[in-house]
């Protein structure tokens, strides 16, 4: 196991009626800048009850963060918390929100081209205190200091990070999610998965704690995503996947193991030029990735067929091959197609994705760093 340091600065309020520990978190006299998305928080309930959470403090609200935050969008909040001089953020709804709020919390104390902060990754000194209300699990947004932001005018998604973005607080309300449409739980569910896998799936290390957790987030899903898909408002399925999606990207599970991410550079290309679902490109991007690099992953792919699968008898080509079946028909069985040609995509995008990946420096990658723009382009042939 290499060596890490660990430190999680996000206290979680999990569970019923957790909207209320709002009052204790943040400051009674703070001037409050809430982000949302298109209004379901209002038809659900979960508008009201963070506005009396939220009681007399001054709250300037901000409604209409798209999936995949856009930019543009995002600099329209920034201009709303600079005027009304927000002091904390409060970000209630989906991945999507929770990430548009980091990059707010980023751009409003910031000097320079905010753009900077993340296609360069501009030095940060300072950010707003962010706390979250999550209504859409998967991203782990809610529990980690990342983001992700779309540029539509320049078809540009591009991930950040900064220590100073991790949430000061979330909230973890399995009632919030009962009346989100099933496309969204299965995104939900896949999104988790794939982000447990990008951290499992490289190469060991010895690493026996990270190893036994990220297989048994990834057997939860397994079991409790058809199940709240079929019974959405079961609390106890709900719940569960909830902390599952949670603890898949909390950053726990990665620490002192090699990880890999190039589904999500590769998806994220294709969300940019087609506007595909970030989950529903991870459902085309992985399994194809797992067979172009079967043979560096080859160890980790065993255990990933024995321990999550259960496949442990017959030629270990044979389980490889199964393990990377079982991991597609996994994504299709929650409604995910898992071919380019399901989302209309020309066979020519693979080249283009390469060059794009290419043009941004992006040319080694990977636990590896063997992943070039021509695997890149094999990959997507072979997910055509």
């Amino acid at each position: 196991m290499d060596n890490f340091t660990f430190q999680h600065p996000t206290s979680l309020h999990f569970g019923r009626g957790q909207i209320s520990a709002i009052d204790r978190e943040i400051p009674a006299n703070a001037r409050v800048l809430l982000l949302a998305g298109g209004g379901s928080i209002k038809q659900n309930g979960v508008y009201e009850q963070v506005r009396q959470a939220l009681g007399s403090r001054p709250c300037f609200e901000f409604f209409g963060i798209e999936a995949n935050p856009d930019y543009d969008t995002l600099m329209r909040a920034v201009d709303v918390g600079r005027r009304e001089k927000a002091d904390w953020i409060l970000a209630v709804g989906g991945g999507s929100v929770l990430d548009g709020a980091k990059f707010v919390a980023a751009a409003i104390p910031f000097a320079g081209d905010t753009w900077d902060i993340v296609a360069k990754r501009a030095p940060l000194t300072q950010a707003i205190p962010l706390g979250t209300v999550l209504t859409l699990p998967g991203t782990g947004s809610e529990a980690n200091n990342g983001a992700v932001i779309s540029r539509r005018s320049i078809k540009q998604k591009i991930p950040f990070s900064h220590p100073l973005l991790y949430p000061r607080f979330s909230v973890l309300d399995p009632e919030t999610t009962f009346s989100l449409p099933p496309r969204q739980v299965a995104n939900g569910v896949a999104d988790a998965f794939t982000h447990v896998i990008e951290q499992y799936l490289t190469y060991p290390v010895d690493a026996a704690i990270q190893d036994r957790f990220a297989e048994s987030v990834m057997q939860v899903l397994i079991e409790e995503g058809p199940k709240t898909l079929a019974q959405p408002r079961d609390y106890a399925s709900r719940a569960n996947f909830m902390w599952a999606a949670t603890w898949a990207l909390n950053n726990a599970i990665g620490v002192g193991v090699p990880q890999d991410w190039a589904s999500h550079l590769i998806g994220h290309e294709l969300t940019a030029l087609h506007e595909i679902d970030h989950a529903r490109t991870l459902a085309v991007v992985l399994p194809s990735l797992l067979q172009v690099q079967r043979g560096p992953k080859r160890e980790k792919l065993l255990q990933y067929a024995a321990r999550v699968w259960n496949l442990r008898d017959g030629p270990e080509e044979k389980r490889i091959d199964t393990a990377i079946l079982r991991t597609r028909e996994f994504y299709e069985a929650l409604g995910l197609r898992t071919r380019l040609a399901d989302y209309n995509v020309k066979p020519d995008t693979a080249a283009e994705v390469a060059r794009r990946l290419k043009a941004r420096g992006l040319v080694k990658f990977g636990e590896r760093d063997d992943i070039t723009p021509e695997v890149v382009e094999k990959i997507l042939r072979l997910a055509a």
